[in-house]
């Protein structure tokens, strides 16, 4: 299971993908899961694809997908 972090603007996020699912994990422990049936080109993409990632203002774009999944912060 791959396990991908980064650091913007003093923030921490930990995503990583398992059993069909995206985990991403905030930086005060709380986590958001997502189904990745709701995003084909994350279900159907390679790891180097899905590690390929920036944290944003509205949560995670996968930069080589072209997508952007939501997350509260």
């Amino acid at each position: 299971m791959p396990l991908f972090t980064s650091r913007k603007q003093g923030k921490q996020v930990k995503v990583t993908f398992s059993n069909g699912l995206l985990f991403v994990e905030k930086e005060d422990g709380k986590s958001e899961i997502f189904p990745l049936e709701f995003f084909p080109k994350l279900q159907n993409a390679t790891n180097e694809q899905r590690e390929d990632w920036k944290l944003t203002d509205k949560g995670i774009h996968f930069n080589q997908l072209d997508l952007d999944v939501d997350v509260k912060y």
